[in-house]
């Protein structure tokens, strides 16, 4: 009969397998545990529950692509039958389209709180660029998805929405042939619109969450405004030499930086 030991032996060398040869259980380890100032709160879960929404999104994404047809002549039926025929087409494409809002709002949730707990500030400013651009994706997101039904209401809300961007000034016109794929939504804007929504848009978007999480590990989680424990995972080694003021280093109202 088997000690309890060989028996947890038995579970683990799966895992030390996988460790021994390539490094990720630590790295995941060091991702899950990381030390955080004690007193944050459910706020600081915001950001961790826009990507559970996206990851959602993708999920949902990938199933309906397997029956979705993107040409105007079968679009609208094959989204008829993921709603009516697929067993639970309607709760998936449900999760889908609603989900896309639940997205974009925990994102401005998400910002709203970086910004008022001043974690957009020195050391994280590149941080919070990346989180912008993010927005930008996501709302690029919802704006190419939309049309996919090519129904009456995608098909004129699509319509005001490329004639906005085609207002722009310079780039503007360009960008709304870019789109319609000629000087009006035709078929090629459907094929364009699928492309851009299920491949380069969620590829830009993974790419931007890994270098945003990858920022957050390494400078640490922000300390509220009323916390009296230090923000970030350590203190940042400062560089040899004189101070510097500016951006990086912002000089205090009032008086100079000293060394």
């Amino acid at each position: 009969m088997a000690t309890r030991s060989t028996r947890y032996e038995r579970i683990m060398y799966p895992i030390d397998w996988i460790e021994e040869r390539s490094g990720l259980i630590g790295g995941i380890r060091y991702f899950l545990f990381r030390k955080v100032p004690g007193d944050t709160n459910w706020f600081q879960t915001l950001g961790s529950a826009t990507l559970t929404a996206f990851l959602i999104q993708a999920l949902t994404g990938v199933v309906l692509a397997m029956y979705y047809k993107p040409d105007p002549k079968n679009a609208y039926a094959s989204i008829s039958t993921i709603t009516n025929d697929v067993w639970v087409g309607w709760l998936v494409r449900g999760m889908h389209r609603w989900g896309a809002s639940v997205f974009i709002i925990l994102m401005f949730l998400h910002m709203g709180r970086v910004f008022l707990f001043g974690a957009y500030k020195y050391p994280r400013e590149l941080n919070w660029i990346i989180g912008v651009l993010l927005l930008t994706l996501g709302l690029a997101e919802g704006f190419t998805g939309y049309l996919l039904p090519w129904d009456q209401t995608s098909y004129w809300a699509t319509t005001v929405g490329i004639n906005i961007n085609g207002s722009a000034p310079f780039l503007g016109p360009f960008l709304a042939q870019f789109l319609q794929g000629g000087t009006y939504i035709n078929g090629d804007t459907l094929s364009r619109f699928y492309a851009i929504h299920m491949l380069l848009l969620p590829g830009a978007i993974f790419a931007l969450i890994g270098l945003h999480l990858y920022l957050v590990i390494r400078l640490g989680v922000t300390s509220p405004p009323w916390s009296k424990h230090p923000a970030g995972s350590g203190p940042i080694e400062p560089e040899p030499g004189p101070p510097r003021t500016g951006l990086t280093q912002p000089a205090p109202r009032g008086g100079t930086i000293r060394g």
